[in-house]
């Protein structure tokens, strides 16, 4: 028998092919009545609660538009309440989420985007560094745009504006968009491209409802966009 070790795993040369649906995050909370009207504030579906009556004890939400839920409760898990930090929600337009948050009652954070890339300071960290400089991303970029808020357990949320996805992130034969709000951000920015388009052509396009969907799956998939 060969003596030469052996490494623990090698890459994998081959695509894979099982799908991988991650559907659920386990938050910890210590007082599960309260995170469960928190969440439920928020508009988020109650998909269970069940309770066995004497130790044990899970809930589950799922944010609108989502497909993977928060589960928390009573022994499902062994975190410290409060731990969990970063998580993000990805919305089209993250001014309007905040407002709609802040007319549930909720606190949320202003709006901020990065201070180039500085990874030390004060300010809680995120994605892009521990900077917060306040506004959206002055160039409206896609990952650019934050605004953060926490439960009452201080388990941290972060909304994070996305409008286009870098390639290949999104498979354009699948483009879905997940409410109505992000349908229609999703066709008013197809609008007024469209309108610098009949600028560039000098003429009407009889064909808009073709050029419409070009750009938005294109814009969904981080592809090149129709001029």
């Amino acid at each position: 028998m060969s003596s030469k070790p052996v490494p623990a795993s090698e890459p994998s040369t081959s695509p894979v092919t099982i799908p991988m649906k991650f559907e659920i995050v386990v938050i910890p909370v210590s007082d599960v009545d309260r995170a469960k009207a928190f969440y439920a504030k928020l508009g988020w579906r109650l998909d269970a609660d069940y309770d066995n009556g004497k130790d044990f004890r899970v809930v589950q939400f799922t944010p609108p538009g989502s497909s993977c839920s928060i589960i928390f409760g009573k022994n499902v898990t062994g975190a410290a309440p409060g731990s969990a930090q970063g998580m993000y929600l990805i919305v089209a337009d993250v001014e309007a989420a905040r407002n709609e948050l802040l007319g549930f009652g909720v606190q949320v954070g202003e709006v901020f985007h990065g201070g180039n890339g500085v990874y030390s300071g004060p300010d809680q960290p995120y994605l892009f560094g521990r900077i917060r400089v306040s506004g959206p991303d002055p160039e409206n970029r896609s990952y650019r745009s934050f605004a953060s808020f926490s439960d009452p357990d201080g388990n941290g949320w972060l909304f994070q504006q996305i409008t286009a996805r870098l390639p290949g992130r999104i498979d354009p034969a699948t483009t879905t968009f997940a409410t109505v709000p992000d349908l229609a951000g999703a066709l008013r920015r197809a609008e007024a491209a469209h309108g610098e388009h009949e600028k560039l052509t000098g003429k009407r396009d009889e064909d808009w409802p073709d050029w419409y969907a070009a750009y938005m799956v294109a814009e969904a998939a981080g592809a090149e966009l129709p001029k």
